[in-house]
């Protein structure tokens, strides 16, 4: 995939993530394609850090990655007995207290977290490989877009694990608890076609036009007024939790808010 944001002064590069920002638009990409974008807990410290060092003006937030992988999942390094330098191995955190291990994975899960925020819309740009803790990172935000050589696949229950980088939750929001058993405990590979067929992916191009399609989609999402996509995006959030009629009151509600503020009248 190209970069255009190589042009812009990062705001942080570091640990195979580079954020750049371009007033309301910022783009966070993963920057080490010859290891296929594979992620360590130094990643997820860096990609926690760009959430947190996203200036006001945000409104999109695009995720992208070099190279022909989006990201091949968790760097299997973790799982040797030497681990990351100057991480703890895996093993010895399975060797740690429960109440260690629970804040540890709650530690990582936090580079997932952030995407879903409520003043911004991220989307997803994925092509090639986004296997395992790369699926779940492309399911942490908003949209996905998709090129048409994907290949999602969640492989954790192979691998004696579950999910829990945060994918489980929208996955079955998107496409069904049923769906999501059957890709979760097979870990077969969901291509293109099914992830648009399904909702998985917005949309799904040609390779070649993935940044085009990302650029438009960027552009309609920010010419849209800003506290009008806050106010949607939180009441569509909330509409699986919330009955028919307390979503009827919610709708009104945001309605309300959004009618005072365009009359210039106060609450």
């Amino acid at each position: 995939m190209a970069s255009p944001d190589k042009e812009l002064e990062p705001v942080l590069d570091k640990d195979g993530v580079r954020l750049t920002v371009d007033d309301a638009i910022a783009r966070v990409t993963l920057t080490n394609p010859a290891k296929r974008n594979a992620q360590s807990p130094a990643l997820w410290r860096a990609l926690t850090q760009a959430g947190r060092s996203l200036p006001g003006s945000v409104r999109v937030v695009v995720l992208r990655a070099e190279g022909q992988s989006f990201s091949a999942g968790l760097d299997r390094q973790a799982f040797t007995p030497e681990g990351f330098d100057g991480e703890p191995s895996f093993i010895d955190l399975a060797r740690g207290s429960d109440a260690e291990l629970d804040a540890t994975i709650a530690e990582y899960q936090e580079a997932f977290t952030w995407w879903r925020r409520s003043d911004l819309v991220s989307i997803a740009a994925v092509q090639g490989h986004a296997i395992g803790a790369g699926f779940q990172l492309a399911l942490a935000c908003d949209l996905r877009v998709v090129a048409d050589d994907v290949q999602f696949a969640m492989r954790e229950t192979s691998l004696g694990l579950v999910p829990d980088l945060t994918g489980t939750h929208p996955l079955v929001s998107l496409v069904g608890y049923a769906r999501a058993l059957e890709i979760c405990a097979t870990g077969r590979f969901v291509l293109a076609e099914e992830a648009e067929r399904t909702g998985l992916a917005n949309l799904a191009v040609p390779a070649a036009q993935l940044d085009d399609a990302v650029r438009d989609l960027t552009a309609a999402l920010v010419a849209a007024p800003r506290d009008a996509v806050i106010e949607t995006k939180a009441l569509l959030r909330g509409a699986q939790e919330r009955s028919y009629e307390d979503q009827r009151t919610a709708e009104r509600a945001a309605q309300a808010r959004r009618l005072r503020d365009l009359a210039g009248v106060g609450d």
